[in-house]
């Protein structure tokens, strides 16, 4: 994981899709970089990117999750395995993307596509953002990396989960009317512990609609051997090198192709009684007529 320091999450506040492009690309450079490198792993890795832009409390938090298979395809064609439960010096890891992610910034700075406002105002002026950007060069960058919990599947499944859901579930929420809104939210910096947080219905609003990406932003990306342009060539050169996998039990039951690949996740399943689905019929699709947009009167 690749999280940005509070500094940058403010400068991207204002400029999302310049700055969120310019996190992916720093993540993948530097991920691909280190791992090139002889003296690391030597080769082309192949990994998932997962943009993500809030914490439990509904703050602006722009992250990157990245999914990496442990090794590289070296350049005559061999697979090489990561060392038993290390990938990549996380220091170096940190330093490079701290140092990318700035040389970039400021290339965007210099070519005007960042705009600032409010108390950023100032950041329009070079030599303040030079200055800006000196004092985030000494700052500590996190970067985080651990082998799968459970099982490769059961990442699949935790990140399968919410990719393409909101910023807060339902189920987080405990009341709502007039006055406030009141939610669930875990406090990972002291122990994790479940808290309560009330917000007015305005303030709530406005967190959770700066999750909203720019049009057209994908917040999912692959990069190097799963890359679109190359990931059929490249995993089927890597399947033969890698040899057949082990055979596995049969699956039996009613599941589909989803609950084969992701044995946590089983959408057949009520989560609730733990019935499970059956189809008894298939409606018709159906359309609704599109009605006139409404006028723009801001």
């Amino acid at each position: 994981m690749f999280t940005v320091p509070s500094e940058v999450a403010e400068i991207a506040f204002h400029n999302k899709a310049v700055v969120y492009a310019i996190l992916f690309d720093a993540v993948a450079a530097t991920l691909k970089t280190i791992a090139a490198d002889p003296s690391h792993l030597g080769g082309e890795i192949g990994f998932l990117a997962i943009l993500h832009t809030w914490g439990q409390a509904l703050t602006h938090h722009p992250h990157v999750h990245c999914l990496v298979p442990g090794g590289a395809l070296s350049p005559d064609g061999r697979w090489i395995g990561c060392r038993p439960n290390f990938f990549l010096p996380i220091h170096v890891l940190s330093r490079l993307f701290r140092r990318l992610f700035l040389e970039r910034l400021a290339v965007a700075h210099a070519a005007g596509r960042l705009r600032f406002s409010g108390k950023l105002d100032g950041l329009d002026d070079a030599s303040t953002f030079v200055a800006a950007v000196r004092k985030l060069r000494r700052k500590n960058w996190i970067v985080y990396a651990k082998p799968p919990f459970g099982s490769p599947e059961h990442v699949l499944a935790y990140l399968g989960r919410y990719t393409h859901r909101v910023a807060i579930a339902n189920s987080r929420l405990v009341s709502a009317d007039e006055t406030s809104v009141a939610f669930r939210w875990r406090d990972y910096r002291h122990g994790n512990a479940s808290k309560l947080m009330s917000l007015n219905p305005h303030e709530f609003i406005r967190r959770f609609l700066i999750y909203s990406l720019p049009d057209g932003f994908h917040r999912i990306r692959h990069y190097g051997f799963l890359a679109n342009g190359c990931r059929r060539a490249r995993l089927a050169t890597i399947r033969k090198l890698l040899g057949p996998p082990n055979p596995t039990a049969a699956i039996t039951g009613e599941v589909n192709k989803t609950t084969a690949v992701l044995p946590y996740f089983d959408p057949t399943r009520c989560p609730c009684c733990g019935g499970m689905l059956r189809i008894t019929a298939a409606l018709p699709r159906w359309r609704i007529a599109r009605s006139q947009p409404w006028p723009d009167t801001s």
